[in-house]
């Protein structure tokens, strides 16, 4: 299946990872927590909330693999294509920022340091509950794509047979599944499983954008994307309108489908601000921008206790857009080319 590209989403993923940034840059005792406290409740709270980015970045997933492998045959070589092609997505940058946060691990003490390097190597650390060591602490998400990754071609006889039935069973289902987990005494520390929801859901918001694409008379996309994106900030700077039985994970997980929905269908002055070359370029660099930033303020800090923070958000945002284009992209393609098609290959020039 050719891949669809969706610039307006790509753009929102350099936001959501600043956003990212900034909530690990607030809080007690963090640079700009001062500066944070002056603004308005509503919007200090919601700087507060980038943590929910991650989740917005957990049905995004769901949604472009949606998009990218809905018609796969999962044959022996497809499989091992779409699994190649998930570990080049991940691992090279991902590898690059534990080889930057070395010497912190060699200096940490804490007692059973091997078990954990380990885990961190082999993306399962988030499986593990909370863990006493914090060398790159977003990396706990890679965990969740990974086990996401694995469980996607399950999906495919769903993704096949959507209809609007189904999909609207399916997104109940993905808004009621932590709850219910809970309910039966899985812990909140085990992410994979917690946030296999969010997942779920990006798969339904793909498959109900397929629907409305195909219909007669696709509605404009700023007819979604305003009240999801208005939806979803109302409810994580003002979290106490929800009633006691509904979580804001789960609030949040419907209006991100309709969010990126939205988005995808295009329109509009936001979809269209997304969708610059900028946006977009910076939106690819996204992840380096995520699993690399954390690493990159252990190394201010170490420089100084007083390390500016608006420098330090300049100096992630351009080596992210540098590691991407001279070293995430291209090992993506290198890696990627091991199970290359030999029929997509040039024909040989005649003698």
């Amino acid at each position: 299946m050719k891949r669809r590209d969706f610039p307006a989403l790509t753009g929102l993923r350099f936001f959501l990872a600043l956003w990212v940034i900034l909530h690990h840059l607030t809080g007690p005792g963090q640079k700009l927590e001062a500066t944070a406290l002056l603004l308005p409740h509503g919007l200090f709270t919601l700087i507060r909330g980038g943590y929910q980015a991650v989740t917005t970045f957990f049905v995004l997933s769901g949604f472009v693999l949606t998009q990218s492998y809905a018609a796969t045959v999962w044959n022996r070589r497809n499989s091992l294509r779409y699994g190649l092609g998930r570990v080049a997505r991940v691992y090279p940058v991902y590898l690059l920022s534990l080889a930057v946060v070395v010497p912190f691990i060699l200096a940490d003490q804490t007692p059973g340091k091997p078990g954990y390097v380990a885990a961190h190597l082999l993306l399962v650390q988030a499986w593990l509950g909370a863990i006493p060591v914090n060398w790159n602490t977003p990396a706990w998400s890679l965990s969740c794509e990974m086990f996401f990754y694995a469980v996607f071609p399950l999906a495919a006889l769903f993704i096949r047979r959507a209809n609007w039935r189904n999909i609207a069973l399916a997104a109940a289902f993905a808004v009621c599944l932590t709850r219910a987990m809970w309910a039966v005494g899985v812990s909140d520390n085990i992410k994979p499983l917690v946030h296999l929801s969010d997942f779920l859901m990006g798969i339904a918001a793909a498959c109900a954008y397929n629907l409305l694409q195909r219909s007669a008379r696709p509605p404009r996309g700023w007819w979604l994307y305003i009240p999801g994106f208005a939806g979803a900030a109302g409810v994580i700077a003002y979290p106490d309108v929800l009633p006691k039985f509904i979580d804001l994970n789960s609030a949040l997980r419907p209006l991100n489908g309709v969010l990126l929905i939205g988005l995808a269908l295009g329109g509009g002055v936001l979809a269209r601000g997304l969708s610059t070359r900028l946006a977009v370029y910076l939106g690819k660099s996204s992840y380096a921008m995520y699993i690399l930033h954390v690493p990159i303020l252990w190394w201010c800090l170490r420089r100084s206790p007083e390390f500016p923070p608006l420098l330090y958000i300049a100096i992630v945002i351009a080596v992210s857009a540098l590691v991407y284009g001279a070293f995430e992209e291209p090992a993506n393609r290198k890696l990627r080319g091991f199970l290359r098609d030999p029929a997509r290959q040039p024909a040989p020039a005649s003698p």
